[in-house]
């Protein structure tokens, strides 16, 4: 039963990262071919990120006191209904209309964003991290899915660029509310809702948890403003746009086939040390993208910042899981996902604004240093823990 529930799991991060690759594709090209201003052209993905910041506290809290199921089903029914009207905004030539469903597809992201915790919610606690990574795992399908949909249906309503593109969007998230009826995840108990908790400020001041939060925030921020700036900076330099989807479907691979295997090697090494590797990864994709500008590095950058976003996100979760009781875990993980996104929505709505006045060579540049800080507060962390243990004589 647990492996069946881990199974769909999966497949609804898969159907959900469909979608939003598919946005990431060719969201920031409908915005220039909509909006007044090609300065404005990722606002959708700004908008959308909004909302799913804006989605996490709530929707924590709301499946906390009524389950994660009917949280997943609101969350499918907010897709569904952001897809059409992205796709009615397209058809209209409205970029207003375009925006509003950007917004209502960022509710069913903020929804979205907890299948990882359901998964570690049904497992033993020594399982925790691959049954977070399997689930990520899901997302491999998507670095498929998403970008050759938008590909493939991009023309398919002549006039209308991309239209058909975000009616499959709809689709997919009405995928995700029939999945919910054969999922079994228990409700929550008295101890989860009623239970004994913390003084919040104690628990968020906990070492562990700024770590955890802080380097889930750089590693998101940072992947979501390469990868939101990638089709402005590939378009900018009249490359295809298969060549930006493909580009965009390898990023997605590089974010979650090493899935597969990260559970394990923090299980290995211990997660300290796997999220200070992907902070390495993360230095090396910038570098790469400061070296050139053809074709080759975007797509071996593009990979690199998805393995690293890869291991210090999941690394980022699986130290989370460790600051909070059951009790805490509806207001905890909603904060630590409100402060992540918080920090992408950021990266989404000045994207395209930084890459229009600053250009591709120094969002790269600019990003290095946050990277670093995150690199460095592991290591304090990984220091602190050491100086903690019980010396043997």
């Amino acid at each position: 039963m647990v492996k069946k529930t881990l199974f769909l799991l999966a497949t609804c991060q898969g159907l959900m990262l469909s979608c939003t690759s598919l946005s990431v594709a060719s969201s920031a090209l409908v915005g220039v071919a909509l909006s007044p201003n090609p300065r404005l052209a990722t606002l959708p993905l700004g908008l959308l990120a909004v909302c799913m910041m804006l989605t996490m506290i709530p929707a924590s809290l709301l499946m906390k006191h009524y389950g994660r199921r009917r949280g997943f089903m609101l969350g499918g029914c907010a897709g569904t209904i952001g897809g059409l009207i992205c796709s009615l905004g397209i058809i209209q030539s409205s970029f207003v209309i375009f925006c509003a469903g950007a917004a209502i597809f960022g509710v069913a992201m903020g929804f979205g964003q907890y299948y990882r915790f359901a998964a570690a919610e049904i497992v033993d606690s020594s399982y925790k991290s691959r049954a977070i990574s399997w689930v990520l795992a899901g997302g491999l399908a998507a670095a498929f899915i998403g970008p050759n949909t938008a590909s493939l249906t991009r023309d398919l309503i002549p006039n209308a660029a991309f239209a058909a593109s975000y009616i499959a969007l709809a689709i997919f998230s009405c995928c995700i509310i029939i999945i919910q009826f054969f999922i079994r995840i228990p409700m929550p108990t008295n101890d989860e809702i009623e239970g004994h908790q913390r003084p919040m400020r104690k628990v968020l001041t906990q070492p562990t948890f700024i770590v955890a939060a802080l380097c889930a925030m750089i590693a998101y921020a940072t992947m979501n403003l390469l990868m939101s700036a990638t089709p402005l900076a590939m378009h900018a330099r009249n490359m295809p746009f298969s060549d930006t989807a493909l580009v965009i479907q390898w990023h997605l691979v590089g974010m979650f086939a090493p899935s597969f295997i990260t559970g394990n090697l923090i299980d290995r090494f211990g997660v300290l040390k796997i999220m200070f590797s992907g902070a390495l990864i993360l230095i090396s994709c910038a570098l790469i993208a400061l070296s050139g500008q053809l074709y080759s590095h975007f797509i071996i950058g593009l990979v690199m910042l998805g393995i690293g976003w890869n291991f210090l996100y999941i690394g980022g979760t699986t130290l989370l899981t460790e600051v909070y009781s059951p009790a805490e875990k509806g207001s905890v993980q909603g904060i630590n996902e409100f402060m992540v996104f918080s920090a992408t929505s950021i990266t989404a709505l000045s994207s395209g604004y930084l890459h229009y006045t600053f250009g591709w060579e120094k969002l790269n540049l600019y990003a290095i240093p946050l990277i670093c800080f995150a690199a460095t507060m592991i290591a304090l962390l990984g220091w602190k823990s050491r100086l903690s243990q019980p010396q043997v004589a």
